[in-house]
């Protein structure tokens, strides 16, 4: 081959790369934050009672969740979900919760549904930590059960590190966001591209509260490996996993194991 040609797909190649990079650095919350948006006139609409609120922050966003009742409740899951979709579907996917006696309070991120206000991955963790002070006005800090579902997941470690929940339980998690991007981009720089980084396995270091990991062993949003990792940094013995053959990212409430699991967790 010509060094000339080989010289242009050489450049060619390079232009390709550095184009691939500055859209990873510039487009990276729109690639981890999938966020859908709701009309604020939209109507919630779910079988069992429930009531919507907002939360004001600091800095001027207000923050949209929905609390599930039960009667004479065991206490309060506080939910956070995954990266993508907004409450009118992450309200149905939590609302089989309510159905093991706890009344269950899900909020939206910041851009999702009907929130509003600036992506960080500071302000995420401070939105959390508002409306788990907000449980606390109503229900002792032993009967809360902090759930984080993968990217929620990070944020429900980070919480339980800080306070000092009933448990705390993780469905489909990763050992930190910058591994898992490293993961799905191995042959680009995320190390240091990542402006959120999410090492959930530091925080991990910080929590006191019993662990429980629910994983799929097919799971190819977050490897299954990676949240057996992070299980192996719990720094204390109260701890298990539950694995899920087969479960993908996706559908372990498809499994009988699964719900087996969260009945034994949250059914007592």
């Amino acid at each position: 081959m010509p060094k000339q040609k080989l010289k242009r797909i050489v450049l060619y190649g390079l232009v390709f790369l550095s184009l691939i990079i500055a859209m990873l650095y510039f487009l990276q919350e729109k690639l981890i934050f999938l966020s859908t948006k709701l009309p604020e006139e939209y109507v919630y609409s779910f079988d069992v009672p429930f009531e919507e609120l907002f939360l004001d922050t600091d800095d001027g966003a207000r923050l949209n969740a929905i609390q599930f009742h039960t009667q004479n409740p065991k206490g309060l899951i506080l939910y956070f979900h995954g990266n993508a979709g907004d409450l009118s579907r992450w309200g149905k996917i939590v609302l089989p919760f309510s159905s093991l006696g706890y009344d269950v309070l899900v909020m939206d991120y910041r851009t999702y549904g009907k929130s509003t206000g600036k992506l960080s991955e500071k302000a995420l963790f401070k939105d959390a930590q508002l409306f788990y002070d907000h449980a606390k006005e109503k229900y002792p800090e032993k009967d809360i059960v902090i759930y984080g579902r993968s990217l929620g997941a990070s944020i429900a470690t980070h919480l339980a590190s800080n306070n000092n929940p009933k448990k705390l339980i993780l469905e489909t998690p990763f050992y930190s966001l910058q591994e898992t991007a490293r993961e799905r981009f191995p042959f680009l720089p995320v190390s240091y591209l990542l402006k959120y980084r999410m090492p959930s396995f530091e925080y991990m270091q910080k929590v006191n509260a019993p662990v429980r990991v629910f994983h799929g062993t097919e799971d190819r949003v977050v490897s299954y490996e990676a949240g057996k990792k992070l299980y192996g940094s719990i720094p204390h013995s109260n701890k298990k996993m539950y694995t899920i053959p087969q479960g993908g990212h996706n559908n372990l409430s498809d499994f009988q194991d699964y719900w087996e699991g969260i009945k034994a967790e949250l059914g007592n």
